[in-house]
């Protein structure tokens, strides 16, 4: 069942949404080679709980961690550990923040030190699907003309679309309905309402779009091991303008402040 939210909600979901935000650009002032994912969690959930909101991917159907760490070939639902992250790593962050009963999600994939040229260029091709799919985010579209904009933007440059994992539903639940694919047809799918209030995360891989779930049952990496990216935001429909719930600007005031 999908549920449309009131502005009053809407509200209520800005806030959540703008902690994830700041979560994510207080860990992004961290990200650099010999650092710990497990130190980047830390971080994370202090935060969190310092700023009245909970860890909601924490003990999530016993999610382990406060954030997903996706490194190199980790597409989704990585552990944080002991692993000291490298120059020319790539890493992606996943986290959702619950504050006053509504939920934020949002990831950003980063790069550590110097990563390789076309490695960059996957992480912008990534970065720019995720806006091709808000763009199609509108009252009287549908959910494949979200996931058409996505897919066809990236295979079109030459990478893979993670088809096993999608975007989905969220409010109250991390997950609700509907699911939000990163592939699919136009004009096909749920009818997009005022109020309904979606998480959009293209997961693009630079080999094939071939994933291999480990034996945990949650953390997940390409099959061939190549490079996957993965960025998010939340957003609420809202006639032709897609309201953007989350933001990257407290991850680029961050980066900026550590290349100056």
């Amino acid at each position: 069942m999908i549920y449309l939210k009131t502005q009053e909600e809407i509200v209520k979901m800005q806030a959540a949404c703008d902690l994830v935000s700041r979560t994510l650009g207080e860990v992004a002032k961290w990200v650099a080679p010999g650092v710990t994912t497990r130190k980047l969690d830390d971080i994370a959930r202090e935060y969190m709980l310092d700023n009245g909101g909970r860890p909601a991917c924490l003990g999530y159907g016993g999610f382990p961690a406060t954030l997903c760490i996706e490194v190199n070939e980790t597409v989704v639902h990585g552990f944080p550990s002991g692993y000291e992250l490298r120059d020319g790593d790539i890493v992606g962050i996943d986290t959702v923040v619950e504050l006053d009963g509504y939920n934020g999600d949002s990831c950003y994939t980063f790069e550590v030190g110097e990563v390789e040229a076309a490695t960059r260029e996957l992480l912008a091709a990534t970065r720019q699907s995720l806006l091709k799919g808000i763009e199609k985010a509108r009252q009287g579209n549908r959910i494949g003309d979200i996931s058409y904009a996505v897919q066809s933007y990236c295979e079109a440059r030459g990478y893979s679309v993670v088809r096993e994992m999608c975007g989905h539903g969220i409010g109250r639940s991390m997950h609700e309905d509907p699911e939000v694919p990163n592939y699919g047809r136009r004009s096909t799918g749920p009818l997009l309402r005022n109020g309904m209030c979606i998480a959009i995360e293209p997961m693009i891989t630079l080999g094939k779009r071939h994933i291999v779930i480990e034996k945990d049952g949650w953390q997940c990496r390409t099959r061939d091991r190549k490079p996957s990216a993965h960025f998010e935001h939340t957003i609420a429909i809202n006639g032709d303008n897609p309201l953007v719930l989350t933001t990257f600007d407290y991850i680029n005031q961050s980066l900026n402040s550590k290349s100056n």
